[in-house]
């Protein structure tokens, strides 16, 4: 019965029996000329046609692969899922805390406020109170941005009342008294911060140089990750600024076209030259990056393997991929698209490629004015932000690498209700994209099956947080983990009784 063509199907049937019978002489001509028609057509079908006619065809077939628009735009069913951050019937309210932790937050946006929110968590496992966290100033973006630029310091502090007492500054008779210095280590449960309490005994103040990952992904007391969530998704709100711009912004994208792509395009200079990614480029552009990894000392891998990096699915994908893998999954060339990113590695010309497929790309700077964005200059968190709530507010959301951006997205409209967002498979493309090149694959309905039929699954829909890794054994496991705030079901995520559970 799909598409309805099963009901014709039963009228077909019903009827046959009223048709009168054929006749000898009307039976052999129909075989004759049967017969006739199929000759012309393997002649036609075998005929040698010349490889630019034989592009066009291709081409024109790849131009007009039509795809049902529910497919396209529609959500992935939620299954009745829906957030449920509220703390359980065991959750201790905060006591009055003598102890201080102040945070010095390391990395991007979005590397900053997941970190942000472990240390509220943090906090509360150690019965201390947190001063507001500085904001990293050394990364590669060196953004001057305070906490209060970036985000709404007041309501952090209120809606956090109940569950941590977080002040704006250590008090002034603190200010020079010693100080545990501490690296956390990274993905850490609750027995180690307890453990961690024994320090109070000897410091009133811990400081801690890096607030990333520092806390375990999975096994933790279900209160203390439902804390995560409220702290990020509730608490850690953007500026009144930054929000009512973001807000108008997405109103500006819907008036030019209803329904809008934000593509998070992370193929910036600093991503590339951090995974060792070159494949496309120049061999000065290639040098220009490996000498950038080398002089940035916070980055341990020096020497990468570009040719392994691809095969492996660890790069970003280049403009042009996207633009081949937008047009195999049925986006028609007219569709509107956000560029949620920095500047592009290359410039316009690298993305000419991706516009030629797709010519309606959209940057913010096209979107917003120029008095609008003057106040944001030179404060990449801030314009990060405005390209955050685009990203989140879109009908699909589409990173080119998984990145701190990507995973904080995804898990954000995961909480909103599994928003469509489609994760390419890079590993899986680069070997349709290398066939491509060879000539042994050519856009059209064949491309089009396998990018659909390989994303199928990965479009946003409701399944439980990935485990480690197999095969690896120690703390190494932890890192193989799928993030916490990529997919924080199913401790902030819960399922209506009604719905019949999921297998």
């Amino acid at each position: 019965m799909v598409n309805g063509r099963g009901s014709s199907y039963l009228r077909g049937s019903a009827t046959t029996k009223f048709l009168p019978k054929p006749s000898l002489l009307s039976v052999t001509v129909y075989t004759l000329v049967l017969f006739a028609f199929s000759v012309f057509i393997f002649i036609f079908s075998t005929r040698d046609i010349p490889d630019d006619e034989r592009k066009s065809f291709v081409s024109e077939e790849s131009q007009t692969q039509q795809v049902p628009e529910e497919q396209l735009w529609g959500t992935p069913s939620s299954y009745g899922f829906h957030p449920c951050v509220d703390p359980t019937p065991r959750y201790k309210a905060p006591q009055g805390w003598d102890h201080y932790i102040t945070v010095r937050s390391n990395g991007g946006l979005n590397q900053m406020r997941t970190g942000i929110s472990d240390m509220v968590a943090v906090a509360h496992i150690m019965n201390a109170t947190l001063v507001i966290p500085q904001l990293d100033k050394r990364s590669f973006w060196q953004d001057s941005s305070m906490f209060s630029d970036l985000f709404d310091e007041e309501h952090f502090i209120t809606s956090l009342q109940g569950d941590v007492t977080i002040i704006k500054e250590l008090p002034k008779e603190l200010e020079s008294v010693p100080r545990a210095r501490k690296h956390f280590t990274s993905w850490s449960g609750l027995k180690y911060y307890e453990e961690m309490t024994q320090l109070w005994k000897d410091y009133q103040v811990i400081h801690v140089a890096k607030s990333d990952s520092r806390l375990a992904n999975n096994d933790l007391p279900l209160d203390i990750q439902k804390l995560r969530c409220r702290a990020l998704y509730y608490s850690l709100r953007f500026t009144p600024s930054i929000e009512n711009l973001g807000k108008k912004l997405v109103e500006r994208l819907r008036s030019r076209g209803g329904r809008y792509i934000a593509l998070h395009l992370r193929y910036e200079k600093d991503m590339l030259s951090f995974t060792g990614c070159t494949y496309g480029l120049t061999d000065a552009e290639a040098e220009e990056l490996r000498v950038m990894r080398e002089n940035t000392n916070h980055w341990k891998m020096k020497k990468i393997n570009s040719i392994e990096q691809r095969i492996g699915g660890f790069c970003p994908l280049t403009p042009k991929e996207v633009g081949i893998f937008l047009r195999a999954l049925g986006y028609p060339p007219s569709t509107l698209i956000y560029i949620a990113a920095g500047e592009i590695y290359g410039g316009s010309a690298r993305l000419s490629e991706l516009r030629s497929c797709f010519p309606n790309l959209v940057f913010k700077e096209m979107v917003a004015t120029t008095e609008e964005l003057k106040v944001f200059a030179n404060h990449a968190s801030q314009t990060a932000a405005l390209d955050y709530i685009i990203s989140i507010e879109s009908d699909v959301f589409i990173p080119s690498y998984s990145g701190n951006m990507a995973r904080a997205v995804e898990g954000h409209r995961r909480f909103l209700g599994h928003r469509k967002t489609i994760t390419p498979d890079r590993g899986g493309l680069v070997q349709v994209f290398d066939k491509i090149e060879r000539g042994e694959l050519e856009e059209g309905s064949s491309l089009s099956y396998i990018v659909r039929e390989m994303h199928k699954n990965r479009q946003g829909a409701p399944r439980k947080r990935q485990g480690a890794m197999p095969g690896i054994k120690g703390r190494g496991r932890f890192r193989t983990e799928e993030s916490f705030y990529e997919n924080p079901y199913p401790e902030c995520i819960c399922r209506s009784k009604k719905h019949v559970q999921m297998t």
